[in-house]
């Protein structure tokens, strides 16, 4: 199935769009799309209107060259959600999807950020979010997926390895393209496949760049959210997996912590690709717990 398109204020955002019921609006990881959401939505969209969105610079949806902060990602979203003319919405984010969920949540609490996109500052002093006279709404719920977004210093510098990966030179294709032979020989033919994906990823996703580069020192974090959790009272559950080498457990646990209604569910055995590969038991506890939800928005 073809994702729709839809026009935002400079921009376009493409989504698929499945089932009946309270608007799901899901946002995907870093390097990811739509398409991640592809197991959850089978099992949620006979109680939820699914829409899964290409986050701004990722998939089918707008690649403007820029200096990406969380706020653009807000911004976008804001704008994808006037633009469908939802009301009423739940939201659900994985990793970085999860990080814009929890940012665009904050935003709703009233806190806006510097005009040039350099700080969180309170509302007065902020720039604010307001089309046709709408200010950012505030979620029915929200389901985060071992979400980024809180600032720790032990990951500058983690991905500054994958630099070359971003080199717009043949060279780096001719190298990787001569890695394969050697690796099948090793046994180690999906290192080739990770690698070549993630120079693919890399290219087509200019988040992915500016990530990389703008953000090598600890004080590049100024978009994280962990010192305003508090004010956000929608319900929320964080799902972690324990065995997650990309989103430590103790960020899931800092989000369940110090959300004021917050809940942690772990996955002992799970890693980082929740959406993959714990689809139905996520989505059985979803629907169990957003019964009432479900009930209340039913033939919308």
């Amino acid at each position: 199935m073809e994702k729709a398109t839809i026009a935002l204020n400079a921009d376009h955002a493409a989504y698929r769009d499945t089932g009946d019921g309270l608007p799901l609006i899901m946002l995907h990881g870093f390097l990811g799309d739509a398409d991640t959401w592809t197991p959850l939505i089978a099992d949620l969209s006979p109680h939820f209107r699914c829409i899964a969105v290409d986050l701004l610079g990722f998939g089918q949806s707008s690649k403007p060259r820029l200096r990406y902060t969380i706020w653009h990602q807000v911004e976008f979203l804001h704008q994808f959600i006037q633009a469908l003319g939802l009301r009423h919405f739940a939201l659900m984010g994985h990793s970085y999807g999860g990080w814009v969920a929890a940012a665009y949540s904050v935003a709703a609490t009233g806190i806006g950020w510097a005009p040039d996109k350099s700080a969180w500052a309170p509302a007065a002093k902020a720039y604010t979010l307001t089309i046709a006279g709408e200010r950012v709404r505030h979620p029915e719920t929200i389901a985060l997926l071992a979400p980024a977004g809180i600032r720790d210093d032990r990951f500058v510098g983690r991905y500054t390895t994958l630099k070359p990966l971003l080199w717009e030179t043949p060279v780096v294709d001719w190298a990787i393209a001569a890695l394969k032979p050697m690796l099948a020989i090793a046994g180690k033919s999906d290192r080739y496949t990770t690698i070549a994906r993630a120079r693919r990823a890399l290219k087509a996703q200019p988040v992915a760049k500016s990530f990389l580069i703008d953000r090598l020192k600890p004080e590049d974090a100024i978009d994280t959210v962990e010192r305003f959790l508090p004010r956000v009272e929608v319900p929320t559950v964080v799902f972690a997996g324990h065995q997650d080498t990309t989103i430590p457990l103790w960020h899931c646990e800092t989000y369940a912590r110090r959300l004021t209604n917050g809940a942690l569910i772990g996955f002992p055995e799970a890693n980082h690709d929740l959406p993959q590969s714990h689809a139905p038991a996520i989505a059985d506890h979803l629907i169990q717990r957003w019964a009432s939800l479900i009930s209340t928005f039913k033939g919308i």
